[in-house]
């Protein structure tokens, strides 16, 4: 009898704990949303849990599963997610009902245990909108002329380390290369300090950024928790060891500010802008402008300068495979150089149309993430096609299967800028070219990547041939961290232009 009632408290458990698990499993069903069917504990996402199979890949596939479904109903865990494919819908979300869509789907911020989440990516609105406002003069294009100089510097620099590499005659892993002329222009043009990225293989700049986007094993659980047991992670974050990249961020950003005030520096870049937000923290808004908090802004730069260099080095390996694609591209350099004297100013980068095309087409095939997130603020109507949502429902937009859908990009694995000639792109949607966002939230600094990248591609391909060999990996094989990477790094033969 001791052992039925056992084995009946073991089976009400079992029986209850199912039950939490699957009672909303109808939620896309009632509400007329198709989707694959999820599984308890798991959702429609297990194999991404594991790392079986990448987000982006997984996206690309339920993309096409559903390929005439305006809307996907999918769960994380128990948890409902819409991923919305239709691009008026999207264009809803992202421009026309922005109000309703102002909080990102991972604006969980996590204060105590993940200080740096408060960059203006993950921020909710009530502090997005003033900080923003206040960041975004800092990336005009008036700013941009300013740093021209300095970001061409650095690509001089680059130029110049890249002479050293090439008369070695050996491979360079082109993916490394640009990851640390894009810490140099960062921190000429954001931190007025010299980086030195290019000739200190032992920066400290280099050591963190590897640390993000390869985190040890501890960081690793931590942003797996966050993600699948969002209800453990302020209370797991705490026993979990708080992160070197934290605790370097904070001391960086306070040490500089520290030491300008001690030495009345003025520089009026980025720094600059965290300090007269944290003098007069009381017109920014109604909450603390804390040290933690402004060191999160400068974290957000890891992820921009990521996203350059995997774009730059992406860049030059379509180039190496489509050596016409490259040849045009350089004829275009060269007829800029030789109309404005071997002087290139900002106006002059931003008319090079062949150019535009291939750094587009690199962000359509490479996009920096699989899915852009976004969380309603409360209840909506997706008018045209009568489906409900309540307030707090977590939204994807999947970038990356967007960019790759063969009726809008025929055969999307073929490298092709004339993707976007003035014409295609006329006749295209918008929201089918997403990497860098769409509306009131999308990428503060857009711009300033577009430049840092441009400008090193030109400086390279002016000077130097760059083609595949023995080591290039082809196809590219790609990782998902907090973005989209590259696993093993672009291996490419550079080789020296005679000009004589």
């Amino acid at each position: 009898m001791e052992n039925f009632q056992i084995l009946c408290g073991i089976t009400a458990v079992i029986l209850a704990l199912y039950y939490f698990l699957t009672s909303n499993f109808d939620f896309w069903k009632s509400r007329g949303v198709r989707g694959p069917r999820p599984i308890p504990g798991f959702g429609n996402l297990k194999d991404v849990m594991l790392g079986k199979v990448m987000l982006s890949d997984y996206s690309m596939k339920l993309y096409h599963d559903y390929k005439d479904e305006p809307l996907i109903g999918i769960f994380n865990g128990r948890t409902p997610i819409l991923i919305v494919k239709d691009p008026d819908l999207i264009k809803n979300v992202l421009i026309k009902d922005f109000p309703t869509f102002a909080d990102r789907e991972l604006s969980t911020v996590h204060e105590k245990a993940e200080p740096l989440s408060q960059n203006l990516f993950n921020l909710e609105p009530k502090r997005w909108r003033p900080l923003r406002a206040k960041l975004s003069p800092t990336f005009t294009s008036r700013k941009l002329k300013e740093m021209f100089s300095l970001i061409s510097e650095c690509a001089d620099h680059l130029m110049d380390y890249t002479e050293e590499l090439a008369r070695r005659n050996q491979p360079v892993e082109c993916r490394e290369l640009m990851a640390k002329y894009a810490i140099d222009v960062i921190g000429r043009c954001a931190f007025g300090i010299e980086m030195n990225a290019l000739l200190n293989d032992d920066s400290d700049f280099r050591r963190i950024r590897r640390n993000v986007f390869r985190p040890p094993w501890s960081d690793f659980l931590r942003y797996k928790i966050k993600n699948y047991l969002p209800l453990l992670y302020d209370v797991l974050g705490y026993i979990l060891p708080d992160t070197e990249i934290t605790d370097f961020s904070t001391r960086f950003v306070v040490d500089i500010i520290n030491y300008r005030e001690k030495n009345n520096i003025v520089r009026k870049d980025f720094i600059d802008t965290l300090r007269e937000l944290k003098k007069h923290s009381d017109k920014v808004g109604d909450f603390d402008f804390t040290d933690s908090l402004m060191a999160s802004q400068a974290f957000s730069f890891f992820v921009g300068f990521e996203t350059s260099s995997m774009v730059m080095s992406c860049a030059l390996y379509e180039l190496a495979l489509n050596q016409k694609i490259q040849d045009k591209l350089r004829e275009e350099i060269d007829e800029e150089y030789t109309k404005h004297d071997g002087n290139l100013t900002y106006e002059d980068i931003k008319k090079m149309e062949y150019l535009n095309k291939i750094f587009k087409e690199t962000l359509r095939k490479y996009p920096p993430a699989s899915f852009l997130p976004r969380k309603s603020t409360s209840s909506y109507t997706f008018s045209d096609i009568e489906v409900s949502i309540p307030k707090e429902q977590k939204i994807w937009i999947p970038i990356f299967a967007l960019q790759r859908d063969p009726r809008v990009y025929p055969e999307p694995d073929i490298f092709d800028p004339e993707r976007f000639s003035e014409e295609a792109v006329q006749n295209r949607h918008p929201m089918f070219f997403l990497s860098f966002g769409d509306g009131p939230r999308n990428c503060i600094g857009s711009r300033f990547a577009t430049y840092q990248t441009k400008l090193g591609l030109i400086k390279i391909l002016r000077n130097y041939k760059v083609e595949t060999c023995k080591e290039t990996e082809i196809p590219l094989v790609l990782r998902e961290d907090y973005v989209i990477t590259l696993k093993n790094g672009v291996y490419l033969k550079i080789i020296k232009i005679n000009r004589a």
